[in-house]
């Protein structure tokens, strides 16, 4: 069986990363064992030290990123239903079609989980089992291994981000220094840097369209 998951829907800055993890069905125990839940539930050097425990006990762990772009591409020109759930279906289903298990669990960012479910089975292409689920995290302990995987790699990444790009806070639109961040470089460079989701409201309101980006380059 497998469990997938993503990180980072929320942030302005970064990427989005779906995480899966494929696991014998006779070893979930030893998931629980090795203390895997939900990752909001664990600190970031708990994570790490689960993951590690995570990765000797999965056959293996396979990873999609999704970035700033490719995410406004399809919010900005996608058609209903075609928008970012569709997107993170995509790349649940390259991560299932990779890991090849009989049945997949995936934590569900639709309202309508048997909808998203047939979307997934549909886009992966070949016969799997997809049962989505809200919370499914904190249910299954291979989605809650999915989601401490996807949450190391994108703090991961997200850290690099800052060594090159400087401290914006937590990349959240609620957090203050990332409101700053982002006021700061649009007013000094006129628009906004690559890691940003320029399709988010928070900074759609901040750049007229001339400053914001010609979107239609952009795309």
């Amino acid at each position: 069986m497998c469990g997938v998951d993503e990180a980072g829907r929320g942030p302005v800055i970064g990427p989005l990363v779906v995480a899966g993890v494929v696991i014998d069905s006779s070893r979930v125990e030893e998931l629980a064992e090795a203390g895997v839940r939900d990752s909001k539930q664990l600190s970031p050097a708990k994570r790490e030290e689960i993951l590690e425990k995570i990765e000797s006990i999965a056959d293996r762990i396979e990873y999609v990123e999704l970035w700033p772009r490719e995410i406004d591409r399809v919010v900005l020109s996608g058609r209903r239903l075609r928008k970012l759930n569709y997107l993170e279906a995509k790349a649940m289903a390259e991560v299932i079609r990779r890991l090849s298990p009989d049945v997949a669990y995936v934590d569900c960012p639709d309202v309508d989980t048997e909808r998203f479910a047939r979307l997934v089975a549909g886009l992966v292409g070949s016969f799997v089992e997809v049962v989505a689920e809200h919370e499914a995290d904190a249910k299954y302990p291979v989605v809650s291994a999915a989601s401490i995987a996807a949450k190391v790699r994108r703090d991961e990444l997200v850290d690099g981000l800052r060594r090159e790009y400087g401290d914006f806070g937590s990349g959240y639109p609620h957090d203050p220094k990332t409101l700053r961040f982002l006021e700061d470089w649009l007013r000094s460079r006129g628009e906004f840097p690559p890691i940003v989701r320029r399709s988010w409201v928070v900074v759609r309101r901040m750049g007229s369209r001339t400053r914001c980006a010609a979107l239609t380059d952009y795309l």
